[in-house]
């Protein structure tokens, strides 16, 4: 039986995998479970999967999580903050882990369970997009699998010849004959829409995703295609593709998830419903297949499938990307934070939705990219992009 730790377990990705680890409890246990701050959300969990230990990452929150643990009888442990992240990641408690927590705070979680040789379930984009070269390096040395459980690279996982993400190294995908990755979009909530059309965008407006059920910082990367310019940086990571190699389709429907080109002229695509399940159960038991809960694809209902270049002068963000992985070193990590700081502006109502692009091109604009040297290089230039981009965001947009 796997031993399954969940950092992330109350968001959207938790939830799908707790669903999957629920319909196979002969299978896998939530041995791990990790929130931010939601403590009663947290202690629901524990209620019903029983793990061995509960993580909140506030320590503030940790008093309030240890009694209501005690007061609901349980005998899960309770600890808090990002050094006990790191040892649920490392130590005895799984052997497998759902590294799930949004953003820069789970970067260091999860090299640390590359570096130990977990078996690596990766749905932090942001972790790789900040520190790839640090990820293969971790991978390499620890010797265990990654598994990218976002629901594009999942399925250029399943449609390359001998899974080289899995190999937690560089690979030639040239020699084993593809010629390009196609990553596809949904467009998000505003496709076909014109900058001139959104001036005024609000927070529930940008996280009214058509497709996926997600949360809001992912679902306005969505909406301004940021989403799908990280995910080229973790595709050019994970399968070593080079920048001309990955090209982004927009898909409406969201119902081919990607697709692979071959030299022959073969293109291999994976479809399925659009449900962050058919992922997580891919990945929590490959090589093997398991029930997801997942309804089964209907193509005749559907129809047809529909596929459009991106608008890449509307929805700037995309480009920004590119521009970023070109430069290399830190240029990821501070596009990643000038972003992440936008967006929580944005959420908060107190920067405009084309701003976001803009605030994003200064910060690139003012701090020069450096060689990734180690994580403590990465953690300063993460923390001085986002003081960049609030001091831009107070000068220019406020």
């Amino acid at each position: 039986m796997k031993q399954v730790a969940i950092l992330g377990a109350t968001g959207s990705i938790g939830a799908s995998a707790l669903d999957v680890v629920a319909r196979h409890p002969q299978r896998f246990r939530a041995s791990v479970l990790a929130a931010y701050r939601s403590v009663d959300a947290l202690v629901a969990l524990c209620v019903r999967f029983k793990p061995d230990l509960a993580i909140i990452a506030d320590p503030a929150c940790e008093p309030a999580l240890r009694e209501k643990l005690g007061s609901a009888g349980l005998a899960t442990r309770a600890a808090s903050g990002s050094a006990a992240l790191t040892e649920a990641a490392t130590g005895d408690l799984c052997d497998t882990v759902v590294a799930a927590i949004v953003g820069a705070a789970g970067l260091e979680s999860t090299l640390a369970a590359a570096r130990a040789g977990k078996r690596l379930l990766l749905a932090n984009k942001e972790a790789v997009v900040m520190a790839g070269p640090l990820l293969l390096e971790a991978l390499r040395a620890g010797g265990g699998p990654i598994i990218p459980i976002d629901s594009e690279h999942n399925a250029i996982f399943q449609c390359l010849p001998s899974n080289p993400s899995n190999q937690g190294h560089h690979s030639d995908l040239t020699a084993a004959g593809v010629q390009r990755i196609l990553l596809t979009a949904s467009g998000g909530p505003f496709l076909g829409k014109r900058r001139d059309e959104l001036g005024a965008i609000t927070p529930d407006q940008a996280c009214a995703h058509p497709n996926w059920s997600m949360g809001r910082k992912i679902s306005v990367d969505s909406a301004t295609l940021m989403n799908k310019g990280l995910e080229v940086i973790e595709a050019h990571w994970l399968f070593g593709a080079r920048a001309d190699q990955i090209e982004v389709v927009v898909h409406p429907q969201s119902i081919v998830h990607s697709l692979v080109e071959y030299a022959d002229g073969s293109v291999l695509a994976q479809l399925g419903n659009p449900d962050m399940r058919t992922a997580l159960a891919h990945a929590l038991a490959w090589p093997q297949r398991i029930e997801a809960g997942v309804a089964p694809l209907d193509l005749l209902k559907l129809g047809q499938l529909n596929f459009q270049a991106p608008d890449r002068e509307t929805f700037r963000c995309l480009d920004l990307a590119y521009a970023a992985l070109a430069a290399g070193g830190t240029a990821p990590a501070i596009l990643n934070a000038a972003n992440e700081v936008a967006v929580a502006a944005f959420l908060e109502q107190s920067l405009p939705f084309l701003a976001i692009a803009e605030l994003i091109e200064q910060t690139l604009a003012a701090i020069p990219a450096t060689p990734v040297i180690n994580l403590e290089s990465l953690i300063y230039a993460d923390l001085t992009a986002r003081q960049q981009a609030r001091r831009i965001m107070q000068r220019s947009f406020c």
